[in-house]
């Protein structure tokens, strides 16, 4: 079933990065999520109908500066900032997010069993400029 499970095409994750319009600070904790969920497939092995139960089990944050971070969870949007990293230059980065995929399977509608292994789908790399910010003050 394994090898089965690895011939799924599955979907590469989105990676979201807040602020957004493509830029960040240096030192600022830069948000980072994604949106996934639970997908089924069904395929046809030996004659057998055999439905797949497949989810994000690990998320692999390459924050683009050569900082990398494993977690189980998807992330979150602003306020809850779950995944964040604080860039400490100025520059261009491209961050990305793989994602590791585990899976249940079933065949003909009987019990649900563990596929043995997980499959690792690499995210594409996204534009991100780091810039600093100097303060201003401003009078009346």
């Amino acid at each position: 079933m394994a090898a089965a499970f690895r011939r799924v095409p599955l979907p590469e994750s989105e990676l979201r990065i807040q602020p957004p319009n493509h830029r960040t600070l240096v030192n600022f904790a830069t948000n980072f999520y994604t949106d996934d969920g639970e997908l089924t497939r069904t395929v046809s092995l030996l004659g057998q109908r055999v439905e797949l139960r497949i989810w994000p089990a690990r998320y692999g944050w390459r924050f683009g500066d050569g900082a990398v971070r494993w977690t189980t969870s998807p992330g979150s949007a602003y306020p809850d900032l779950e995944i964040t990293h604080r860039y400490l230059r100025q520059g261009r980065v491209a961050p990305s997010v793989d994602t590791t995929y585990a899976a249940q399977f079933r065949v003909n509608g009987g019990a649900w069993r563990d596929v043995a292994g997980t499959v690792t789908i690499p995210g594409s790399p996204e534009a991100l400029r780091v810039v600093t910010a100097r303060p201003v003050l401003v009078g009346d």
